[in-house]
């Protein structure tokens, strides 16, 4: 088994690691989290989503298809999607930051049982896939716009560069590299000039470079990242260009369209390439990209991905709640985007979008034993989704009940990678020592710093509780220098410091010349408050939502009086909501649903006017939805007339 105190690298353990910049994630090594919200998270997906993921693989044949490559048994009967390859790659870059994070020796023998099954179907030249270019299957290459192949082999890259940044080089990291020579061959300047319909593999090169310093592979995804737009692939029917990104150059796109996830994958290489090349007019652009799609194309909840028929982004202003996609692995996809700009920019609304995004769409898919999933997160379950049959694969499902396992799996895999890794997105550290608390949990904090260490202990129960105390245990000489993120809705904070109160402003709460012993406590006001769209969204006009602190709350069909109906709630928005357990009381007119047989379309009719007598309903936070079982459910409820 591998040990881990003495193959650890001295690099700081992390998924992002800029090769240039003036800042930094902590690493995984650097944060120990104590009991909490996303603590406990951490735990359940490092107790039962990982062996959940591997038992529903191995029984579905997914990894079994390594052995008929290894074996000479392949043919048209192969189980699984033609992507399924990358599930398996996505659990092994989970295993690899789990072990990374707590040097597991059972993770560490699962990971190191998968490796066995998966080297010996490789083939000579590098190319690694179960699902093309063998015996009974077609050619390799034959399919770029559909086949994933890339798609696959950057997602074991991922996993080859969380290895090699967690434990150093080892057969899985070499396999990582061969395959990435291998595409770099096929693919390079004077060898075939296609790209993948599903981006993924630029960014895994782009990490390849960075924890290798292989430049190659970096060129490499450069060239990919140009290739996009130029109408290189084939068009699927009744999609088009866009689906894939390949209608408009990365430099020229204004906001982002097409497939939710491919287009924040390609986005996430795109910002590493004009990171790593100081390419000022690539950043700008993405970061307008980044405005323009989060003023006009998100969700609430941080959820990206208005249409199902391509999982993609809408039009501007076009963000259904009930038709609202926002799959899981987009919400996934859209903080590696914020992230990497943050880390380019410093820019507190990055980090306060990936908050959004965390609380609102990433814990939102578990059940809370995680072992069932959300696949899509819609905003309003109109009738209560039917119980997912519990040991069989289930459709890709679109809200309503969590699924074990679905036809297509991406999610389970691809949130297991990104709690496992989670604590590197909870603080950075700036090239003059500053550290920035970015997502709150308690824990205790041991980062590098020029000139030392800064060693604190955070003590919260956010979001459930808005007070966040930071004591500095160690502090290097001249002493500590920390900023406090202050969320954008957190109007009234304050910061606690030597036994005074000072009103703090939205965006950061910074102190200086912190020693060892100083304690702050910055305070959020944490009460309900209403949340009003925006008037260009039609589908939500003369509606209102309620947050609370960074969650985002709905009302459940079964928490309704008896006889009233969802679709009868009329808010009073002239009364603020009220705190209550982790959610909000709002004070609420009901009825039951309109008399039907009316024999004409439903328009015309005079509305009502409100009852007189109001009724005090229970809002919950949007994550905990159906976690009681299927029901009705709205975000967004219509306000009285």
């Amino acid at each position: 088994m591998t040990d881990l105190t003495t193959r650890r690298t001295t690099a700081a353990v992390a998924p992002v690691m800029p090769s240039t910049g003036a800042r930094r994630g902590i690493g995984l090594d650097e944060a120990t989290l104590h009991d909490g919200f996303w603590k406990r998270m951490q735990d359940v997906n490092a107790s039962a989503s990982l062996q959940h993921s591997l038992d529903w693989m191995e029984r579905l044949g997914w990894i079994e298809n390594f052995d008929r490559v290894a074996n000479g048994g392949t043919g048209p009967d192969r189980p699984g999607w033609m992507f399924s390859d990358s599930e398996i790659y996505k659990l092994i870059e989970a295993l690899a930051w789990e072990f990374g994070r707590t040097g597991d020796q059972e993770i560490d023998a699962m990971l190191e049982r998968l490796v066995d099954r998966i080297l010996p179907a490789e083939d000579d030249d590098g190319y690694l896939n179960t699902c093309y270019g063998h015996d009974g299957q077609e050619p390799r290459y034959s399919d770029l716009e559909r086949g994933h192949e890339l798609y696959c082999a950057g997602h074991l890259i991922q996993a080859a560069v969380a290895r090699l940044r967690t434990v150093g080089e080892d057969r899985l990291v070499a396999l990582g590299r061969r395959v990435a020579d291998h595409v770099c061959r096929e693919f390079g300047a004077d060898a075939r000039q296609g790209l993948c319909g599903h981006p993924e593999i630029e960014v895994a090169l782009m990490e390849l470079a960075r924890a290798t310093g292989e430049e190659r592979y970096r060129e490499q995804a450069e060239l990919f990242i140009e290739r996009r737009g130029q109408g290189t692939l084939r068009p699927i029917p009744l999609l088009g260009p866009g689906y894939f990104q390949d209608d408009v150059p990365v430099r020229e796109t204004e906001a982002w369209h097409g497939h939710a996830v491919r287009a924040l994958y390609l986005a996430a290489a795109a910002v590493d390439l004009a990171v790593d090349r100081d390419d000022a007019g690539l950043l700008a652009a993405l970061e307008a990209q980044w405005r323009r799609t989060v003023e006009r194309r998100t969700y609430i909840t941080g959820g990206m991905g208005s249409r199902h028929q391509d999982e993609g982004f809408g039009d501007d202003w076009e963000l259904p709640p009930d038709r609202a996609y926002c799959e899981t692995c987009a919400g996934i996809a859209s903080n590696m985007v914020s992230w990497r700009l943050y880390l380019a920019t410093g820019d507190v609304a990055y980090a306060d979008l990936i908050e959004r995004t965390l609380y609102n769409v990433v814990a939102t898919s578990p059940s809370d034993d995680g072992r069932a999933f959300f696949y899509a997160n819609p905003l309003q379950q109109r009738e209560a989704g039917e119980e997912a049959v519990p040991d069989a694969v289930n459709a890709r499902a679109e809200g309503g009940e969590r699924a074990p396992w679905f036809e297509v799996s991406c999610c389970p895999t691809n949130l297991a990678r990104t709690l496992a890794s989670f604590t590197a997105y909870t603080a950075s550290v700036d090239d003059d020592g500053m550290v920035s608390l970015l997502q709150y949990a308690a824990g205790e904090y041991r980062i590098e710093v020029a000139g030392g260490e800064v060693r604190l202990r955070i003590d919260t129960r956010y979001p459930d509780e808005g007070s966040v105390t930071v004591t500095v245990l160690a502090a290097p000489e001249g002493g500590a220098s920390l900023r406090l993120r202050v969320p954008h809705w957190a109007h009234g904070a304050a910061l606690e410091r030597d036994g005074s109160t000072t009103a703090v402003e939205t965006g950061w709460a910074a102190a200086h010349g912190l020693q060892a012993g100083a304690v702050l406590t910055l305070i959020l006001p944490m009460h309900p408050r209403f949340s009003w769209p925006d008037a260009r969204i039609d589908a939500v006009r003369g509606t209102v939502a309620v947050e609370r602190g960074p969650l985002v709350l709905c009302l459940e069909e079964r928490d309704l009086p008896d006889g009233a109906a969802l679709d009868g709630v009329r808010v009073d928005a002239e009364l603020a909501p009220l705190a209550h357990e982790d959610g909000a009381l709002i004070s609420a007119d009901t009825a039951p649903s309109p008399h039907e047989g009316a024999r004409r379309p439903s328009f015309g009719a005079v509305p009502a006017e409100p009852s007189g007598s109001s009724t005090l309903l229970p809002l919950v936070p949007y994550h905990r939805w159906a976690q009681r079982g299927p029901t009705a459910m709205r975000v967004f409820l219509p306000s009285r007339p």
